[in-house]
């Protein structure tokens, strides 16, 4: 059986199968790069209808990457999927505290989440970063908590949490009230794969 086996062209063969799924939502260039990212990661075409881009968000994005921000991440599976060399060529690196002992402790102690007590962990170094959430929808919620009480502001939020429990809800909260550019997907749909395709997509964009 023949079948492609260069690492390029068989990214550069699924564009060119994904293309035609977009071509009726009327996207930029650097949408489509977004759209394309996100659903070649999930290899399921349906997501162009449920994602969601604020339209400051890409620009935000950008702008967070040369200056050098961090990523702050819910689950290590978000982390590890980020593409840390480039990033780290911006001066960014990727953080997660999920498995942390102390995160683990305060978690049990308060009776929430380790994702969610992460978040309160990283605190102000959320603002002028960017906040990669694709499995915990309690850490979404936290976060968004955070930017209405206690000021916090980040660059940018991708929040696309799966599941059935509470993932819609935030991300619907997400989409209708956050003062911060974010990119979304609406529905129990989502993931960690999301989460980092969307950074890498992004990323890529600066060309470095």
């Amino acid at each position: 059986m023949e079948y492609i086996k260069d690492p390029m062209a068989i990214e550069t063969r699924s564009m060119e199968i994904i293309a035609p799924h977009l071509a009726k939502f009327n996207l930029d260039e650097q949408e489509v790069k977004v759209y394309s990212r996100i659903i070649h990661a999930a290899g399921d075409p349906d997501y162009a209808n449920i994602i969601k881009i604020h339209p400051e968000a890409i620009a935000a994005g950008l702008n967070a990457f040369k200056q050098g921000c961090n990523i702050f991440c819910d689950v290590e599976m978000v982390r590890t999927g980020i593409n840390k060399r480039r990033l780290a060529e911006f001066g960014g690196q990727a953080y997660c505290l999920v498995a942390d002992e102390t995160v683990a402790q305060e978690a049990k102690a308060a009776g929430i989440t380790r994702s969610m007590a992460a978040m309160r962990k990283f605190g102000e170094q959320l603002t002028g970063a960017i906040v990669a959430i694709g499995n915990a929808p309690t850490a979404l919620f936290e976060v968004l908590h955070m930017i209405k009480e206690e000021r916090i502001k980040p660059a940018l939020i991708i929040g696309v949490p799966v599941g059935f429990v509470g993932a819609a809800e935030s991300k619907d909260l997400l989409h209708a009230t956050s003062p911060v550019p974010y990119i979304t997907v609406l529905g129990n749909k989502g993931g960690s794969p999301i989460a980092a395709a969307s950074v890498n997509a992004i990323m890529y964009m600066l060309g470095r």
